[in-house]
């Protein structure tokens, strides 16, 4: 198999899951879903619009574990993208991403 089609396999797994698909809803409109969030000096570090992964964590109702496996998915599949900040994890939708899977689904599927 070529690398874009593996790429595209990762997508796919990536979206295969109602927690992930959630995830990235919620990171659409992080005010929205995630009111109480800290933003913790993310427009210091050019993260605006970053979620830490405790309170992705605490929406989701998963174990840590369980959260960071997700979110390491849907980073790999290039559908998040996460900035470290000192102890710190957050995240961030990549909608590039999404547009370019949403391109070829509807040119080339």
């Amino acid at each position: 198999m070529g690398k874009k089609r593996d790429n595209l396999l990762i997508m796919l797994k990536a979206l295969a899951n109602e927690t992930r698909l959630n995830i990235l809803k919620w990171l659409e409109d992080p005010d929205k879903y995630f009111p109480d969030r800290k933003e913790q000096n993310l427009e210091d570090i050019d993260f605006t619009g970053g979620v830490s992964v405790a309170d992705i964590q605490k929406k989701a109702g998963k174990a840590q574990s369980t959260t960071s496996h997700d979110l390491d998915l849907l980073v790999k599949a290039g559908f998040l993208e996460v900035k470290y900040e000192g102890r710190y994890s957050y995240f961030r939708r990549n909608d590039k991403t999404l547009k370019k899977l949403a391109k070829y689904l509807k040119n080339e599927v």
